[in-house]
């Protein structure tokens, strides 16, 4: 694959932001783009133009009224700049991933027109006094237990587009075009995944899961299951029940349910919120 581009939305962790970019110095194939998407974040992209290899910054605002992220609009930027710049390979990274020694060549190697390819995702703990070592990562990660774990020469088709994940994935220019990016109706937390996944398969792109190009997904404190984006979730999950006919994220919406925070009416095959909810942007029960 010709030229390479990594591509990143941050709002904030900056600290997460630094190492990965350490990283992808350290990495046997640098990018020759690194596109870090800003999201009312203005000093992340001051930063990441002082590092190396240095970021090309885009900034990204938030829609008026938005309650969440737009990080189905930040990905779609970050690629349009990457494709003017001539990327033939897209690197799509979390801000809060730490791309191994040789993921990015591993992606450049291995993309191609028929597929997404989506690398492992280890689980760190929380970083020593000093923070983290690259060198000690593999060993310090946790594979999450609901995704394949494929060997470092295999490649393991899909066979549930569902399980895609933004976290870290590749894709060729010519298969994203094909897709169309993410819909850019989604903002905050949840849902776009899933969208996106849906447009693959519709535009004949596979999603493939890959061995040998993993991340390192740094600690940062969630809440199980995350309350504090209920609102989004039920925003989002009902987007996409509109365009697709299912509601995804089913195991958080049964959560929610348990703890007596939504309840799910059959009649038209909605998730409400009840009346014991916090309001948006209170806080989670028990905290």
């Amino acid at each position: 694959m010709g030229r390479v581009a990594v591509i990143t939305p941050v709002a904030g962790r900056h600290d997460h932001l630094a190492l990965q970019q350490r990283a992808l110095a350290a990495g046997t194939r640098r990018p020759d783009h690194y596109v870090v998407v800003t999201m009312d974040d203005a000093e992340a992209g001051r930063l990441v133009t002082r590092g190396d290899p240095a970021g090309d910054p885009v900034a990204v605002e938030r829609p008026p009224g938005a309650r969440g992220l737009p990080l189905a609009a930040a990905r779609n930027a970050g690629a349009r700049r990457a494709l003017a710049a001539g990327a033939d390979c897209l690197v799509f990274l979390d801000v809060d991933c730490v791309p191994g020694p040789r993921t990015v060549a591993r992606y450049a190697a291995l993309a191609d027109d028929t597929r997404i390819l989506c690398g492992t995702v280890g689980y760190l703990p929380p970083p020593p006094p000093g923070g983290y070592r690259l060198d000690d990562l593999p060993a310090l990660a946790e594979p999450h237990p609901a995704r394949p774990v494929p060997g470092p020469d295999e490649i393991v088709d899909a066979a549930d587009p569902a399980l895609f994940w933004s976290l870290s994935f590749a894709t060729t220019a010519a298969a994203w075009e094909r897709i169309g990016g993410f819909y850019e109706a989604y903002t905050g937390y949840g849902g776009e995944d899933t969208d996106f996944a849906l447009l693959a398969a519709e535009a004949g792109v596979g999603i493939a899961w890959l061995g040998g190009a993993p991340a390192y997904h740094q600690h940062h404190e969630v809440s199980r299951p995350p309350v504090e984006h209920l609102d989004d979730i039920l925003r989002n999950g009902a987007l996409c029940n509109r365009r697709w006919g299912h509601w995804p994220m089913q195991g958080w919406l049964e959560d929610f349910a348990r703890l007596g925070l939504v309840r799910h009416d059959p009649h038209n095959d909605s998730w409400i919120r009840t009346a014991q909810a916090p309001p948006p942007g209170g806080p989670a029960p028990g905290t």
